[in-house]
């Protein structure tokens, strides 16, 4: 393991090899490519599809239904070495887990198999579209609206920051019956991409993780047929929230694997940039910085390790899974802006690595929610029986 943990948590030798050979893949595949498609700002289809080969894709969906059917524990394995090549990659494989498992959790055995199975047969991509121009943070103030219908409902709205959007088959949508009921107004429904009424944006022009297609999508008058209601009515909210549960170790494991390779980018240079006739690894205040990376990273591990067995095990994990996304993520911002300033005015160019690390690190302190909302969380969580 690449970590002082060794192997405490027991991995299976078969369990090692699927790490190892997540980290060949990202190596070899993603890394090289990883700047253009920064400089760029394409969609790496031809990639993902390879990934999805590996099976890497649909990694937590059952294996029943197409998916690979990892465990969330895993998943971490994987993900952490595609995010230590490259984030907006991870982001973009990852996209189809998060889409789908709202259906994962709360759809009836027919949906599943149309649903997930039959997208992961035809190889399509899916997105989670909670967010909107107006309800960020504030998700129970979405205003996207379901009007109900002889064969369901009509869609109307606008989603924001949609990942894959624009490359999408299909979406998870949730909107409500009833805007003065806040969170108890909130439906989820799956819609076709392809459905009268849906239109897709211009791919956003974002700071970091710009390989990950992120766009608006508008629904305008979209028919949803009623068995595409997952859950019941009223129950969206609550969807989208155990829905986040389990998609925040894997978003903290992101984390864990920009700050790796930060941190392993900036113990190189510090050992070969020479100042005051010495390397700068002999410097205290490097090698403070230096300690410091490193026990950060090992800790953010190991609390997003916790969290994802817990989701294994069928525990309620909100708390601990708020505490690894919100640890994780402002752990890899401190260590990308070290690995930064240890570089010097090298680390400020697009000739090192570091900047990139930097500029994608900071997305993971605002999306799936921003690291002052999983505060909230985890204050709600602790005061509960106050």
């Amino acid at each position: 393991m690449n970590s002082i943990q060794g192997n405490i948590f027991n991995f299976t030798q078969e369990q090692l090899e699927l790490r190892e050979q997540a980290r060949r893949f990202s190596q070899s595949e993603i890394l090289p490519k990883a700047a253009y498609y920064d400089e760029t700002s394409e969609f790496p289809e031809e990639i993902i599809r390879k990934a999805w080969e590996l099976g890497f894709c649909n990694i937590v969906q059952d294996s029943s239904l197409g998916g690979s059917g990892l465990s969330t524990l895993e998943a971490c394995l994987v993900l952490e070495e595609i995010a230590a090549a490259c984030s907006g990659f991870a982001t973009s494989i990852f996209g189809n887990d998060l889409g789908l498992t709202p259906i994962n959790l709360f759809g009836t055995a027919e949906q599943k198999e149309r649903l997930i199975g039959g997208l992961i047969k035809r190889k399509g991509f899916t997105s989670f579209c909670l967010s909107e121009p107006g309800a960020g943070s504030d998700a129970a103030g979405l205003t996207s609206a379901l009007t109900k219908t002889d064969k369901g409902y009509l869609l109307n709205g606008v989603k924001q920051w949609i990942t894959n959007g624009g490359v999408a088959d299909q979406y998870t949508v949730f909107a409500t019956l009833d805007k003065s009921l806040r969170h108890k107004g909130i439906c989820c429904v799956v819609v076709s991409a392809k459905a009268p009424g849906v239109s897709c944006g211009p791919h956003e022009k974002k700071l970091g993780q710009r390989a990950s297609n992120t766009v608006q999508i508008t629904f305008n008058n979209v028919e949803v047929p009623k068995e595409n209601l997952i859950g019941g009515e009223g129950e969206g909210f609550k969807i989208a929230m155990r829905a986040l549960d389990c998609s925040r170790p894997l978003t903290a494991i992101f984390s864990v694997g920009i700050a790796r390779a930060a941190y392993e980018y900036a113990l190189a240079y510090s050992k070969e940039r020479k100042q005051f006739g010495q390397p700068i690894s002999q410097f205290q205040a490097i090698q403070f910085m230096l300690a410091d990376m490193i026990t950060n990273i090992e800790a953010a591990r190991l609390l997003t390790w916790q969290s994802a067995k817990m989701l294994d095990a069928g525990l309620k994990s909100t708390l601990a899974s708020s505490m690894a996304k919100r640890f994780a993520a402002d752990m890899a911002m401190q260590v990308a802006l070290d690995a930064v300033q240890i570089y010097g005015g090298y680390g400020y160019t697009k000739d090192y690595p570091v900047e990139k690390l930097m500029r994608d690190a900071k997305l993971i302190q605002i999306y799936e929610g921003t690291s002052q909302i999983q505060r909230v969380v985890i204050a709600k969580e602790i005061l509960k029986d106050s």
